[in-house]
Formats: structure tokens, sequence, C-alpha cells
């Protein structure tokens, strides 16, 4: 099954139209997520690590609280197998990391939050604390993967229209060439 069959499989699955405490499915957000993404001027591995961001959230796991925890590296894990690129997978990764490190470092960034970021956060293990900043910041896609989370907590507006899934086929076929 190739790469797109299974995305555009993931997000019509059931899980994609939970809403985990939000406003928006699961789905919504990735759609917004990435259409902030795309309106900065991203490149298109950005975009679909925006995109795919939680993207583990509708694979299979042992239940919400150990979801929430490891979406993030079952999300890139998927998006290895399929072919994708580590610009695509490492941002996806580190989202999660993204968001202790930020939350961490910049106390407006926690005002922010939504409320079922904050909950969230709690079960990632809270802040980062000075060595974690310190190792988080000396990974190559550390950058890349705090904007996707600020793309990330712009992304859960209810009622927005964004771009269907179907408008990112291209950059996903694309990424998956190289």
């Amino acid at each position: 099954m190739s790469a797109v069959v299974e995305i555009r499989a993931a997000f019509v699955s059931p899980e994609a139209n939970v809403r985990y405490g939000e406003v928006v499915t699961i789905a919504e957000h990735m759609l917004q997520t990435a259409a902030h993404a795309k309106s900065e001027g991203a490149d298109d591995a950005t975009v679909v690590a925006s995109l795919l961001h939680d993207v583990g959230h509708l694979l299979p796991a042992a239940d919400s609280d150990d979801r929430n925890r490891r979406h993030a590296n079952a999300g890139a894990d998927w998006l290895l197998e399929l072919g994708f690129p580590e610009a695509v997978t490492e941002p996806v990764r580190l989202h999660i990391p993204a968001k202790r490190y930020l939350v961490a470092v910049d106390p407006g960034y926690h005002a922010q939050l939504s409320a079922a970021s904050v909950h969230t956060l709690r079960l990632q293990g809270g802040p980062f604390d000075e060595d974690e900043c310190a190792a988080f910041l000396r990974d190559p896609f550390a950058k890349t993967a705090m904007a996707v989370r600020r793309w990330d907590e712009a992304g859960k507006v209810e009622g927005i229209d964004v771009p269907a899934i179907d408008a990112y086929e291209p950059m996903i076929l694309r990424l998956r060439d190289r």
C-alpha cells in the first residue's frame, strides 16, 4: 500500500475524529497545523511534518495516557517505515520535547497552551531542566521541531477552513521519491 493511501486511511479512521480534550478533531488539528506551516513559507518536509506530527494518535496504542506519551515516537517510526526522510520524521519525533523545551525557556509559551496541552505536558514529563534543554538544542532538528510545535498550538481553532489532505499529496509524493 502506498504512503498516500495509508495516510488517507489514517485521516478517515475513527481515531481521526477524536478530540482528545480540544475543540477540534485530531484530523482537523493536523490540517490546521500544516496550513500554518505552509502559510509561513515552510519547506515541503516541514509542512508534511506539521501535517503528520500527531499521526501517532491514529495508530494503535495501549491506552490514552500511553498514546499521549508515545505518539510522537510511534508516528515518526511509522513514517520512517513508509519511507519518509528524517526531515519529516525527526520533527514529528521531537514535537513533544519541543513543547517541554519551550515551556522551560519561554513563560509566555506556557500561557498559550490549551488546557489539553497543559494536561499532556504533565504526562509527558513536564518542562525540561537545564541539562535537558541543552541536549535538546544539540539535535539538528530542534529548530524545526520548535516551529512545528508553535504551529501545533495554533492549530486548535474551531470552524476555520483549511485545505484538505488532498492538497498535500504532491508534497508527500515528492518527499517519498527522494
